[in-house]
């Protein structure tokens, strides 16, 4: 899901590049996410794995041979070979971020809105669907939601659509009643 965080030039150039790579046909466009998450999931499992593709001390060579060693039988030679370019540029820092523009370009390109709700209790999946259609239908976009229950909001819902927040809970009713009020 997009976030309020900005994603840096050289990040979306490189998810770009991604991006061709699945227009190209070489790979399907959720064939790279999945190696991405892949990539994501053991590189977030090792820190000693970041702090050596991040050290300038060890050569781009036996970074490449540790690439190949690490993920010869786990993704796609093209991810490989792009790891590899991110290493020869000294930008393997921006991995995770590259990976996050590649996931919000794909979900342009499939039309996918990805949504936070938050509620102060359970809702049953029939309120979920409606909620789910109701937006659909406002954003003309295939709605995928990650929900979650926060008790402090103590009623009603926050949903969250990239940096936009509706705040209908009933926490922010009693709030702007009293800042009215005062």
């Amino acid at each position: 899901m997009s976030t309020s965080n900005k994603i840096s030039t050289s990040a979306q150039n490189y998810a770009d590049s991604l991006i061709k790579v699945g227009q190209d046909g070489i790979m399907t466009y959720d064939a790279i996410l999945t190696d991405l998450n892949t990539i994501r999931e053991i590189t977030s499992s090792s820190q000693e794995l970041i702090d050596v593709m991040e050290s300038p001390a060890i050569s781009v060579n036996t970074k490449d041979e540790i690439i190949n060693n690490v993920f010869s039988n786990q993704i796609n030679e093209k991810l490989i070979n792009f790891l590899k370019v991110l290493i020869d540029k000294k930008r393997f820092y921006e991995l995770n971020e590259i990976i996050e523009a590649y996931s919000n370009k794909v979900d342009e390109i499939h039309n996918i809105k990805r949504v936070e709700v938050v509620s102060a209790v359970e809702i049953s999946d029939n309120r979920k669907q409606r909620l789910i259609e109701k937006l659909q239908s406002k954003l003309n976009k295939t709605i995928i939601a990650n929900w979650t229950i926060n008790p402090n909001i103590i009623g009603g819902l926050v949903i969250k659509i990239d940096d936009d927040i509706i705040d209908s809970s009933l926490k922010n009713k009693l709030e702007n009643l009293s800042k009215n009020i005062i």
